[in-house]
């Protein structure tokens, strides 16, 4: 219950940035550390958490929304990148 009484401010504040950019950066963010928190062992939850919020941010970006509605920005094995519908 702590958990998620300390989380709720986070994300509240994370929702409240200014551009889709930023809001998907800051989703990323906290979506990476959750994940990285979850699977990394309990004397490295801190150093799991970090690294899965740094992938988190870096996904965000590279796999974002475009300003299309129902479409998202993909790279290719190339680093091309297209539109396509969102999964």
């Amino acid at each position: 219950m702590k958990r998620l009484l300390l989380t709720l401010p986070i994300l509240t504040l994370s929702l409240a940035a200014c551009t889709p950019a930023e809001q998907n950066a800051a989703i990323g963010g906290l979506g990476g550390a959750a994940v990285g928190a979850a699977i990394s062992s309990d004397k490295d939850r801190t150093k799991g958490a970090i690294a899965g919020a740094a992938v988190g941010v870096i996904a965000s970006q590279l796999i974002g929304p475009a300003p299309q509605s129902g479409k998202c920005y993909y790279r290719d094995q190339y680093g091309n990148k297209y539109i396509a519908n969102c999964n």
